[in-house]
């Protein structure tokens, strides 16, 4: 049997490199192929995890649009998966790397498999296109690696059959025990800051762009003067983030900066923090694993574990309702024993489930 894992993504690479991995321990023939639909924030996270990409379809471009990425990943696809006859392609999560990956192959005759499967917040169009990409990504799986029974639930509900579903845990806890085994976070962390209390900010979504990330950020650096507490914001590189974050945050001198850092260096600095703020849903996963408390810079979530275990809130796009739910979270304590993402055995339950 022969498994190809498509990734284009930072994001991607954390939660397929712990199933890649443990496939070449116990020695399945796996293929890795790269869309790099994020050139270098996935080539960094290669590295983290000593990857290497059997074929990198390096289909980044300037500007690129969710149409140009989908074609361009299709097109290449097929040629990988006619020249190394994959029995299954697997994906992860709602990128649109995935969401053409996985239609490539449902449309070569290969079984698909959806890591991640079943998250939803209802609302097609927010997170977009992501909410929109994994709903098609389930339709075509053969088999959906929910990584919760809320997932689950999800996937019942829209109708999808018992049959094709296992609740497997979050593949991104197998790679958090990973890093912490390899890597000594709180020696990285100090070549990022001195500050041993502040509150970690990452936005970058879409929908959140202009306004609503205005306003998210006011709300935040509102929070941070009135309790003195400094703010450590790793900036993603899309211009249309860094146009906002330096208006609001450019000049505060409470606000440290930073260029994009790799996954461990991050993990560092959420190890460090005292609170999180941010749009990400990867960071909602990974921030349990280390007993910090998000506060969700969105309108939805697909992941309402986080909410329900008492591990985040909800806290909208407004300036006044992001600035309470910091004030809300700050002194929560949060039990990072009860992890509602899983316990690091993901990856083993994924591979036997097709072996």
């Amino acid at each position: 049997m022969k498994i190809g894992i498509v990734f284009g993504t930072r994001p991607e690479v954390i939660k397929i490199a712990p199933v890649y991995l443990k496939a070449k321990e116990k020695e399945i023939n796996v293929v890795a192929i790269a869309t790099a639909q994020h050139r270098e924030m996935m080539d960094m996270m290669l590295k983290v995890f000593d990857m290497s990409p059997d074929y990198d379809m390096n289909i980044m471009t300037a500007n690129q649009s969710l149409n140009s990425v989908a074609a361009k990943v299709l097109v290449k696809l097929e040629e990988i998966i006619k020249e190394e006859k994959l029995d299954w392609i697997f994906v992860q999560g709602d990128t649109t790397t995935a969401m053409a990956g996985a239609l490539s192959g449902f449309h070569m005759g290969i079984k698909v498999g959806h890591i991640e499967a079943g998250l939803r917040s209802g609302n097609l169009r927010d997170p977009f296109p992501e909410e929109m990409n994994r709903r098609v990504i389930d339709q075509v799986s053969d088999l959906m690696f929910a990584p919760t029974k809320n997932a689950k639930k999800n996937l019942l509900k829209d109708g999808f059959s018992k049959d094709r579903i296992l609740v497997t845990g979050n593949t991104v806890v197998d790679s958090l025990i990973y890093v912490q085994e390899k890597f000594d976070l709180d020696s990285i962390r100090k070549q990022y800051t001195s500050e041993d209390d502040y509150i970690l900010v990452t936005l970058h979504r879409r929908e959140n762009w202009g306004e609503k990330m205005k306003n998210i950020l006011e709300g935040i650096k509102k929070f941070s003067i009135e309790y003195n507490l400094p703010i450590v914001f790793p900036v993603h590189l899309n211009p249309k983030v860094r146009k906002v974050v330096n208006e609001v945050l450019g000049e505060y001198d409470k606000a440290i900066l930073l260029e994009p850092v790799d996954y461990i260096s991050f993990l560092s600095l959420l190890k460090g923090a005292r609170i999180v703020a941010s749009d990400s849903g990867g960071i909602q996963e990974e921030a349990p694993s280390f007993g910090k408390f998000v506060v969700v810079c969105r309108n939805t979530t697909e992941r309402p574990e986080l909410i329900e275990s008492g591990y985040g809130i909800l806290a909208g796009t407004e300036k006044l309702s992001v600035f309470k739910a910091l004030v809300k979270g700050f002194n929560v304590k949060v039990d990072k024993s009860r992890n509602p993402f899983g316990d690091g055995k993901a990856s083993i339950r994924i591979l036997e489930a097709v072996l």
